[in-house]
């Protein structure tokens, strides 16, 4: 059994007496502390929410997307808050892998933190060599998460994830990390089976799901777009009931296939909504800008929840609503 804690210092939200309740998921072949990490672009590169809770006590920090290249991302402004949640269009900006894996990974593996990396390109080949590079990281590295939520060159524009073929030839070749494959998916497609599908065909270990959906806002004073790139994805409470929709659906279709849920996670219950429809394991993303405690707070409320159902496994609420 696993014991959520916190050191001295980090937030006392983070301190939960989980002696009677088993904490460990399996996402695969990866096994996790706790089934609660850190959604990708919302915990930085590194150790930056260190000072809030300790990150060797949640399930994993998973990075924001990195391509194999040093990227500037978008114009500024690249974040807006709306009504139930936010919208951002920062552009994947990122130091490149490689200097990553130099300059930002110790400090990172240092906390004790089990970590995911996740990559993004604009081709395929920009995804294999990205991959290509996380190889030699340290094992504390314990999966690569492929972010197909990006606009691609082969497909004039269009998103990696809402074209199966292109989706499958990316996890084939991200091969070359030596390490098991999660493939974030897009909620912005009536093809999220068929993607999900093709990718898992093509050697993805594990699902990702959901990222965020597509969306505007305009300047009341302006009357142009608030985000300097136009449009931007849509993220928070607003989006939960999407992502428990596109787990649920996922779950139905390919039952033995790991799902990591996330989207709009501000509480334990909201973990265990997603975990009860299919997901082993949950991100907590945009709560972490309103609250960087927040990651471990709903990993308390989440134990809450399990000693609620009388369960003794946090696992065991996987699926739990069909059983």
């Amino acid at each position: 059994m696993a014991r959520i804690g916190s050191r001295r210092g980090k937030d006392s939200a983070a301190v939960g007496d989980a002696s009677e309740v088993s904490t460990a998921v399996d996402v695969g072949s990866v096994r996790l502390r706790s089934p609660i990490m850190t959604a990708s672009g919302t915990a930085g590169y590194g150790t930056e929410l260190s000072e809030y809770i300790d990150l060797a006590a949640i399930g994993a920090v998973v990075t924001k997307s990195i391509a194999h290249y040093e990227w500037a991302g978008n114009p500024a402004p690249r974040v807006a808050g709306v009504r139930a949640g936010m919208i951002n269009a920062v552009g994947l900006q990122g130091p490149g892998v490689s200097r990553w894996i130099d300059e930002q990974l110790p400090g990172l593996l240092a906390t004790g933190a089990a970590v995911v990396c996740s990559i993004w390109g604009r081709s395929v080949d920009d995804y294999r060599k990205a991959a290509d590079a996380l190889a030699e990281a340290p094992a504390g590295v314990v999966a690569l998460e492929v972010n197909l939520s990006c606009p691609n060159l082969e497909g004039r524009g269009s998103i990696f994830a809402h074209d199966a073929t292109l989706s499958a030839q990316v996890i084939e070749a991200t091969a070359g990390c030596g390490r098991p494959r999660w493939a974030k998916l897009s909620p912005n497609t009536d093809r999220l089976i068929e993607v999900a599908s093709a990718v898992v065909d093509a050697g993805a270990e594990a699902l990702t799901l959901v990222n965020t959906v597509l969306g505007m806002v305009i300047d009341r004073n302006t009357m142009r777009p608030v985000l300097g790139n136009g449009g931007g994805g849509l993220s928070g409470p607003a989006i939960h009931p999407v992502a428990v929709r596109a787990v649920a659906d996922v779950r139905a279709a390919l039952a033995e296939v790991p799902i990591v849920g996330v989207g709009g996670v501000v509480s334990g219950w909201d973990a265990a909504e997603l975990m009860a429809v299919g997901a082993q394991a949950v991100q907590v993303g945009t709560a972490n800008f309103a609250n960087p405690r927040a990651t471990a707070r709903v990993q308390v409320e989440l134990l809450d929840e399990v000693r609620r159902l009388g369960l003794a496994s946090v696992a065991d609420l996987t699926g739990i609503t069909y059983r």
